[in-house]
């Protein structure tokens, strides 16, 4: 889809506002929500148990398929996600939200990994991704597109924070922590022709009314027990920018901006220049249209790290394994995997 079609004007509080008001019942307690800072040591120590090794040819590469919505590799890959959130010793529920919907290429089933690591608490931070791959002819090479930062990376990196801190969530699910860890895959982000209300983010749409219907507990519902949605999107490329898309949770957005810093300072990062920042602080950027905003308009409080301006890669056949970028993805994974512990107190 051209991009136009997806960046829109810029975000502005009273937006984000009259959004929060559709769902008048939705809780306040993501705004008080306070975590945990760790201290060098244990940033260190959180930072070496990530493999990027294990990311990039246990997840990454697997995942380097065409995997349109509807096909045999888009059902593989399905597969291969549940597999191995249920490999992990955490002991997740592993669920799938599966429907058929129409598009312009017939009636299409898709399905979105729903992966919850305790069911019971209360409140869930989830973090998101897409696993589908968008629909290219095949060139006359017999290429096919397949996606590596849109969004084989991030699932990737979703998967590699999942295993690397295994024994730190089995742990916080043990102890009944009233927070949560939720990892959404979704299918059928991507259109099959023209990117428009109704040919795009299928399993997004799908996933955010049902869970909006969904009672959990307190006398709310799956959607407004979601504390924080983070989306993960067009990751990988070198020297990426992010900026702050939204104002309700700029604090989250400065906490990514200081973490880069400390582990920066720390010498955690590789290749990874002080000139050069991945997060940076300003005014905020317009809103791109994507996994999160059917939960957006919902009232759910997001978080969206998606590359701006996208890769020079996107939606081509050249966004492969060959043009990522090793030091950027293992320095992503390390930012996140601070954010996710000290919002989780792991």
């Amino acid at each position: 889809c051209p991009k136009g079609k997806r960046e829109k004007n810029r975000i502005t509080e009273l937006e984000e506002r009259s959004w929060r008001s559709s769902s008048p019942t939705y809780p306040n307690w993501w705004l008080i929500h306070k975590p945990r800072s760790l201290s060098s040591s244990q940033l260190k120590h959180l930072t070496s148990q990530l493999d990027l090794q294990r990311l990039w040819t246990t997840y990454l590469q697997p995942m380097l398929v065409e995997r349109y919505s509807g096909s045999p590799g888009n059902v593989r890959i399905r597969q291969f996600i549940v597999e191995q959130l249920k490999a992990l010793k955490a002991s997740w529920q592993v669920e799938l939200d599966a429907f058929e919907d129409r598009t312009p290429h017939g009636m299409v089933s898709f399905a979105n990994v729903v992966a919850t690591l305790d069911p019971a608490a209360t409140w869930r931070l989830v973090f998101a991704c897409h696993y589908d791959s968008k629909y290219f002819p095949r060139d006359k090479h017999g290429r096919v597109f397949v996606g590596a930062t849109d969004s084989a990376v991030p699932c990737a990196i979703l998967l590699e924070l999942a295993t690397a801190l295994d024994h730190r969530l089995r742990k916080a699910k043990e102890q009944a922590s009233k927070i949560t860890l939720q990892l959404l895959f979704f299918d059928g982000e991507e259109a099959f022709r023209e990117w428009s209300e109704t040919d795009s983010l299928y399993g997004a749409r799908h996933l955010a009314e049902h869970m909006g219907k969904t009672p959990h507990q307190l006398g709310i519902t799956h959607l407004q027990a979601i504390s924080l949605f983070v989306l993960l999107d067009l990751l990988g490329a070198p020297q990426p920018s992010f900026q702050n898309h939204f104002l309700a949770t700029s604090g989250w957005f400065e906490r990514l901006i200081s973490l880069e810093k400390r582990l920066h300072r720390l010498g955690l990062l590789q290749s990874h220049s002080q000139e050069q920042l991945y997060f940076h602080r300003g005014s905020l950027y317009g809103s791109v249209e994507d996994d999160h905003a059917p939960f957006l308009r919902k009232g759910v409080p997001v978080l969206h790290l998606i590359a701006t301006p996208f890769p020079n890669v996107w939606h081509t056949l050249e966004d492969t394994e060959a043009n990522l970028d090793r030091p950027t993805v293992e320095n992503l994974s390390k930012i996140l995997a601070a954010f996710l512990a000290e919002y989780l107190a792991l």
